[in-house]
């Protein structure tokens, strides 16, 4: 599927030796650099923005040792084990039912101080401080080295971003991703919060992001393939002339963070397997405002735009249930 993208410079513009937004394939220095500062300074300086930066990322925080481990906790590797069923026990989804609540309050609870002037690392305490008072591991944390209890991914972030210094500024959009590890499974959801007051852009890009969450879960039913899902989401997203990443998707989930599998966001006709009862898997559509692709940071983790446009996330970890689905992550 094709879909015909807007040419117009996005809110967050690339680095000079990154790819053009406009899509030429030159360096943006070569490219559109010049006429967007002379666009930048008609319309005055308050309408001029800086792509993310890294800032200091703090130690690890520790976990009381009565609080039970996922296998990596201590090595950072996940132990291999067997492949383990796509169809969980109605035993399972039970703890997954309140693993996933517990993670949607750390979701509210985290969410809730978000405001400008406050750094992505004291989002990192109030969530790590909240899973622990629900009994509960931050599923991310050492988890193939990750060093944080959260991801924060800030305006062109799609995914993975480490909480550090960086202080939240009015105009910001964050993406808070949440996982607790509680009674020996996982709960996995996210969303996207408003710094202050945001351009309309933004504002829209953010609703566009969770009708697409909302339309794919619609899309769950027994008996459909996995493809359906993408499918959903990808229209909606085409529709209103913004992308889906490609490079990241939803994951089976249970007693295993990541199980192998997989639900893109975009239609993928591979994507063949049939979905039935008692599947359990996240849905988590990143959707951009510019093009899909990606490029990542020196860090290993941080994923961003291409081109510097905003990108948005919501998730939901997913039961498949003879009608369709039930959300397991709320509270």
């Amino acid at each position: 599927m094709t879909t015909q993208f807007a040419r117009q410079a996005p809110a967050v513009l690339p680095g000079p030796n990154d790819p053009c937004w406009c899509g030429s394939g030159s360096k943006y220095k070569k490219c559109h650099r010049g006429a967007d500062a002379v666009e930048a300074r008609k319309k005055g300086p308050e309408t001029q923005r800086r792509g993310v930066r890294p800032g200091i990322v703090s130690p690890r925080r520790s976990v009381p040792a009565h609080i039970r481990r996922p296998d990596y906790a201590e090595t950072g590797r996940p132990t291999r084990s067997p492949t383990l069923p796509d169809v969980q026990s109605a035993e399972v989804i039970e703890r997954m039912r309140r693993a996933g609540k517990a993670a949607a309050k750390v979701l509210e609870i985290t969410g809730a101080a978000v405001r400008p002037g406050i750094t992505t690392d004291e989002l990192d305490v109030i969530a790590h401080e909240a899973y622990i008072q629900l009994g509960g591991y931050p599923s991310t944390l050492n988890y193939h080295g990750y060093p944080k209890s959260l991801c924060t991914s800030v305006n062109e972030v799609i995914c993975h971003g480490i909480p550090d210094s960086r202080a939240l500024e009015d105009g910001d959009i964050v993406n808070l991703d949440i996982t607790i590890f509680l009674e020996g499974v996982h709960g996995d959801c996210s969303a996207t919060f408003f710094v202050g007051k945001v351009d309309p852009e933004s504002e829209r890009l953010v609703r566009v992001t969770r009708e697409c969450l909302e339309l794919g879960i619609a899309a769950v039913k027994p008996g459909r393939p996995i493809s359906d899902i993408g499918r959903a989401i990808e229209q909606h997203a085409a529709k209103n002339g913004m992308s889906v990443v490609r490079a990241y998707c939803g994951h089976g989930i249970g007693e295993r963070f990541h199980t192998s599998l997989q639900i893109p966001h975009y239609y993928e006709a591979d994507a063949n397997t049939i979905m039935k009862p008692g599947m359990t898997f996240t849905v988590e559509p990143m959707i951009n405002l510019g093009h899909w692709q990606h490029r990542s940071w020196d860090d290993g983790w941080t994923a961003v735009t291409a081109d510097g446009s905003r990108s948005a996330q919501f998730e939901h970890t997913l039961v498949v249930t003879e009608q369709g689905a039930e959300i397991l992550t709320v509270t």
